[in-house]
This record gives structure tokens, sequence and C-alpha cells, in this order.
């Protein structure tokens, strides 16, 4: 324990573990046996880091020269077995962040210049290239990856053993290798609250989306037309309207409903 470390009320800190000068850590964390926290870290209350873990270590690229850049965690996050996650390097901005109520499982990792929602999961091994954005409700399944630069909406699900290269479009289920969109997470959406028309409304503009003859344009005009005000509907179009590595394609069939 680096005595220029900072520690909370009631943190605690396991056997072995090592904890370097420019860690900041909030009230109530836990931190296990083995956990190694290095570099500039801040990590918030109520978090429960589980041993073999690393958070602020080097990133894994070549261009890092020692910089000093950061990683920031919010609160009551749960890190399990063997997870790592990478501080940010100059050119993606200098920080990985990591938000609040994340479930992240044995064998995660989160790269450098991350960007992670709050309520995510990360199932077994689910990973993250560098400069990758995560959005709040997503699910990451095991043994997943996720391409550099790539995004995952707002409540995506991505299947266990996917390899994203384009980005997950928010509310559907996005699987295989190269991953495809399989349509509408309904399950997911109904155990989170949505009402029946919402994900009538997801669905409906999720097909249109994907629409032959269309352009994206094209669909993401009609889409705004024809269900403005609808929240989600319209997260989904600025999701779309703003994609550098274009959308994961949806499956053939999946736009007539079959993707549950």
């Amino acid at each position: 324990m680096d005595p220029s470390a900072k520690l909370a009320a009631g943190v605690i800190v396991g056997p072995f573990s090592v904890v370097g000068p420019e860690v900041d850590i909030g009230p109530r964390t836990w931190i296990g046996p083995h956990v190694v926290l290095d570099g500039r870290v801040t990590i918030g209350a109520g978090n429960k880091v589980y041993s073999f873990t690393t958070i602020g270590l080097p990133p894994q690229d070549f261009k890092y020269k020692g910089e000093p850049t950061a990683v920031v965690i919010g609160d009551e996050n749960v890190f399990r077995e063997g997870c790592t996650v990478h501080r940010g390097t100059p050119k993606g901005g200098g920080l990985t962040r990591i938000g609040s109520h994340g479930f992240f499982m044995v064998g995660s990792h989160i790269a450098h210049d991350c960007q992670v929602g709050d309520h995510v999961m990360f199932t077994n091994h689910g990973t993250l290239a560098g400069h990758v954005e995560v959005g709040d409700h997503a699910v990451i399944g095991a043994f997943s990856a996720v391409h550099q630069f790539c995004r995952v909406g707002p409540h995506s699900y991505i299947g266990g053993g996917s390899m994203v290269s384009q980005d997950a479009v928010p509310y559907c289920i996005t699987q295989g290798n190269h991953a495809r969109c399989f349509g509408v997470n309904r399950i997911g959406m109904r155990r989170k609250g949505a009402s029946a028309e919402t994900i009538q409304a997801i669905d409906a503009a999720v097909r249109m989306l994907f629409r032959p003859g269309l352009t994206r344009e094209q669909a993401l005009d009609e889409i705004g037309r024809r269900w403005a005000g609808v929240p989600e509907v319209d997260l989904l179009v600025v999701f779309a309207r703003s994609t550098r590595r274009g959308l994961a394609p949806i499956r053939l069939g999946a736009e007539r409903g079959d993707g549950e």
C-alpha cells in the first residue's frame, strides 16, 4: 500500500494486494486479495473487486510511452476474478471510464479509452478492444469480442461467442461471427419495464431501418416522422445517424420478427 494512496472510510483491502500512489478509492469499497491497482485510478463508492483483477495498468498500445492517463470507475460495480481495466492513451482522450452498477464476470477485459455506461453486464471473458463505447444496460455475452471504435448501443444484447465488428443497434440482439442483428430483444425490454407500445414501436423502427429498397437516411427520416417523440426510437435514430463503422447488418428473416 503506497502511503500516497487515498482510501475513504470503510475501504477494505485484502492481503497481497498492491495499491499504487495515484489510486483514490471511495467509501465502502472492498478490494479482495491479490488485486493490483496502479496508475491514476479513481474508484467510487461501494465497489467490490475480486482476486487477480488489475485496474489502471498501462494500455496494450505500442504508441503509449508512459503518459499520465487515467481510469475512472463509478459506484456499486462488481469485478469478479481476473478482470483487467487498462488506462487510456493520449490520442484516445487519456481516459478509460466505467459507470456505476456494472457486473463484470470472470476474465472481462476493458481496454484503453473505452467508455462504458451504467447497469452493464459482461459475462465471462467478454472483451472490448480500445476506444469502444458501451451504452447503459447493455449485455456483453461470454467469450465475445468487440472491435476497436465500435459502439454497443444502450440495452443491446451481444450473444455469447460473438465477434462484433460494426455498431450493435440499441435494444437489439446481436450475435455471431461476424455479428449480425437478430431483431429486437423483446424479452430483455419487458424485463426492464418497457411497455408493449414501446416494444412495438422499437420493433417496427428497427425493421424499417433495415428495409430493402431504402437508403439508411431515407429509413431514418421515415422513422423520425412516424415515431417522433418516442424516447427509445429517438435514441435509436441518433445512434444510427452517428455511426462511423456502420451498423451490424440484420440476419435475413430477423426483420420479420423472429429475432427474439
